[in-house]
């Protein structure tokens, strides 16, 4: 069963934070489509202002601007709320090796301020975004929760703090929490552009402006891509997961390998484009290879993705067709 089929009262309240970003502004869009209220929370220090005014014109839509660095803000914004689904977080590895200070203060004491916000407020229960970089160095495949290396960034050691905060949270003061170990997320809205842009928009912004991409490393490095219905999926499934999963974190993937020479020859492909790529330097603190274990998802949340990497691409490469 898909989230489309899973039910919440009309009463209901979730607060996203992080909600203009790409992952935050599908969620808020999928809760709407419920007929849920919405409250979004977001600085637009990385989020983008237009992908959360798609929303501004609904009644159940409620938008916050605001840094959850300030615990008072993360008190207002959790009153009152069923839901907690905390997407706010810096991302990207190699910038966070240069930004170390920086990422402590909005991925771990961010975190923390939401995890205590959402606890003072009574909060139902609190999901929040993980990251597959919490297996570091460990190279056994696929990825099983409970089975990690040494972390190889900041950002990695953020987010393997955020989980242990969220299971102290759990475990002493009655918050349901769920962490979700993204891999690789990717879909409509994700941002192409920056330095530290995701590699499929990225590919096929520079491919459908007669640009040459550049592939880190030799092209054979492999990802477990996840579509961003599937995450949709795995946030909503984990508010109505059961207490005996709380404090817990979790792989949220398709289950699958991509390597990203095959991606590219993929998308070129599919947009008739015929571009050799470029090959640079590996991209410090990145890991080579990337595949989830999901069966703990799929027994302890339901999770079970609707969306292939196939099924995934095709529709990302039309909504970048139509929208870049």
């Amino acid at each position: 069963m898909g989230y489309k089929d899973l039910h919440f009262p009309e009463s209901t309240t979730f607060l996203v934070t992080g909600a203009a970003g790409f992952i935050g502004s599908n969620l808020c869009e999928a809760i709407l489509a419920k007929g849920c209220n919405v409250r979004a929370l977001d600085d637009l220090s990385t989020g983008k202002q237009a992908n959360v005014d798609l929303f501004a014109d609904n009644p159940k839509y409620t938008f916050i601007k605001g840094d959850i660095k300030d615990f008072y803000t993360c008190m207002k914004a959790c009153e009152g709320v069923d839901y907690v689904l905390n997407q706010a977080a810096w991302g990207s590895v190699p910038r966070s090796i240069e930004m170390p200070l920086f990422y402590c203060k909005n991925n771990i004491d961010g975190t923390l301020n939401m995890l205590e916000a959402a606890r003072q407020n009574k909060v139902k229960k609190f999901v929040y975004a993980s990251s597959s970089s919490v297996y570091g160095d460990e190279p056994n495949l696929p990825k099983t929760e409970g089975r990690e290396g040494n972390l190889l960034s900041p950002y990695a050691l953020t987010k393997r703090c955020d989980e242990e905060w969220a299971k102290q949270y759990t475990m002493h003061y009655g918050l349901d929490t769920y962490g979700l170990r993204y891999f690789n997320v990717f879909g409509r809205r994700q941002d192409p552009d920056g330095a530290y842009a995701a590699v499929i928009p990225k590919f096929l912004k520079q491919l459908l402006n007669g640009e040459t991409p550049t592939i880190n490393g030799d092209g054979r490095q492999s990802r477990d891509f996840t579509y961003i219905e599937n995450v949709i999926e795995a946030n909503l499934k984990a508010c109505l997961a059961p207490h005996e999963a709380a404090g817990q974190a979790f792989n949220i993937a398709y289950g699958g390998r991509e390597y990203l020479i095959d991606i590219y020859y993929g998308l070129t492909d599919a947009l008739r484009i015929s571009v050799e790529p470029n090959f640079g330097p590996d991209r410090k603190g990145d890991i080579k290879h990337s595949n989830a274990d999901i069966s703990k998802a799929k027994r302890l949340l339901g999770y079970n993705p609707d969306y292939s990497f196939q099924d995934g691409i095709k529709l990302a490469i039309e909504w970048y067709k139509e929208n870049l």
